[in-house]
């Protein structure tokens, strides 16, 4: 099989991806849900007019001179509003918050005002219409202030708190399963034998999909046996995975069990290998409703697949309007040669010109096994299949990687 562009790929897996069922889930739980529906206002925000200060609500004719004196009638406080209307010479005690009386246009301050008993005297001339804050303001009932696709923010949910909906149409979390493979891997904290290395990739890809909102459950690691792989691929069905993760064992060697397993079971292959780099074996197919992502072992190469092919597949299974990684642009910070027939994307490190402009700078070593530099960047440096050789300074595409 032909090395397949990026581009093909990616569409490839998010062909037909549809959003996940809709559910109802309560508001304090809705934290970076993605909204299946467009939410409008149950309610104007503030439904009355309200004074934004501490101070004395008045009519703004009667005060247009410093040492006027208004009796003042009442006392207005936030929840608690005065239902008589003001009258020629009358001045209301109001507090933040407070409903702005009838007959009331202005609030003047009460660091402007001197008190005298049942009189207030103003120090200053009062300016019409000042510390209100109309009827809707804010926004009206019916309004559509958070829109469907949205990645709800700790600030939408008290937007939607204050639009008065407890609960919230959300888009289900997608299921995703990780599968580890290879006889070699040990778990962090064990003592490796000869050829033996610690498993590190689960637990970034892990973190990458639930900092994209879903759900993930761990298969383990499954041994080099096409027996133990095919298990594991059931036990994804059994769990009704959306989709299917595996690191290693997408190779063609004859202890590589993914692509056998997953073909013994029904998965429809749409490719194998990518023309890039770090990532070249990796591999997609269905099965029923799971769709499945065959990541390579190398640690960078797995990750960098991750972030390219399984973020934006949760995010479109999650109805995420931002389905796409958004390329930024920098400028060179040294030279490069010129890039063969694969696309690469190289890890760097971004810093800032004295001009103000970023600067993507490869870290010293690309090779896919290197997790020390993989820390180090925080970019990838996107380098087209025959790009010519670039000089430092040059513009460039990169990727921000994720905090």
């Amino acid at each position: 099989m032909a090395l397949m562009p990026v581009a093909d790929a990616l569409a490839a897996i998010l062909a037909g991806a549809e959003p996940l069922p809709e559910e109802l889930i309560a508001l304090d739980e809705a934290h970076h849900r993605v909204l299946a529906r467009d939410l409008a206002a149950r309610r104007t925000q503030p439904p009355q007019a309200m004074s934004a200060m501490d101070g004395y609500a008045i009519r703004g004719g009667d005060a247009t001179a410093p040492g006027t004196r208004l009796r003042v009638i009442g006392e207005v406080a936030a929840g608690r509003p005065i239902d008589r209307a003001l009258s020629e010479g009358e001045a209301i005690r109001i507090f933040t918050g407070g409903v702005v009386p009838a007959g009331a246009d202005t609030v003047v301050i009460q660091e402007d005002c001197s008190r005298d008993g049942d009189v207030v005297i103003l120090n200053e001339p009062a300016k019409f219409g000042r510390h209100i804050r109309p009827a809707g303001i804010d926004f009206n009932e019916g309004d559509v202030l958070l829109r469907q696709g949205a990645r709800l923010s700790d600030r939408d949910l008290a937007l939607a708190a204050s639009m008065n909906h407890p609960l919230l149409p959300l888009r289900r979390r997608p299921r995703v399963a990780l599968l580890a493979t290879g006889d070699e891997l040990l778990m962090p904290g064990a003592t490796p034998g000869p050829g033996q290395i610690l498993y590190s990739n689960g637990y970034a890809l892990h973190a990458l999909a639930r900092d994209e909102g879903a759900e993930t459950f761990d298969l383990g690691i499954a041994a080099d046996t096409l027996d133990a792989t095919t298990a594991a691929i059931r036990r994804a069905r059994a769990e009704q995975a959306d989709i299917l993760v595996t690191t290693g064992g997408a190779s063609a060697g004859d202890h590589d069990m993914v692509m056998r397993s997953l073909q013994a079971e029904g998965v429809e292959m749409a490719f194998w290998k990518i023309a890039m780099r770090p990532g070249k074996p990796m591999m997609h197919g269905r099965l029923g409703a799971m769709r499945v992502i065959g990541l390579p072992g190398n640690p960078v190469s797995s990750y960098v697949c991750a972030y390219l092919f399984m973020v934006p597949l949760i995010r479109a299974l999650s109805g995420r309007s931002d389905v796409a990684h958004c390329r930024e642009l920098a400028v060179l910070g040294q030279d490069l040669p010129a890039n063969d027939s694969r696309e690469d994307y190289l890890r760097a490190a971004l810093s800032f010109d004295d001009s103000g402009r970023l600067v993507a700078t490869p870290v010293q070593r690309q090779d896919s096994s290197l997790l020390g530099y993989l820390s180090k960047a925080q970019a990838l440096l996107i380098r087209p299949a025959l790009a010519p050789a670039a000089k430092a300074g040059s513009p460039c595409s990169i990727l921000k990687l994720p905090l």
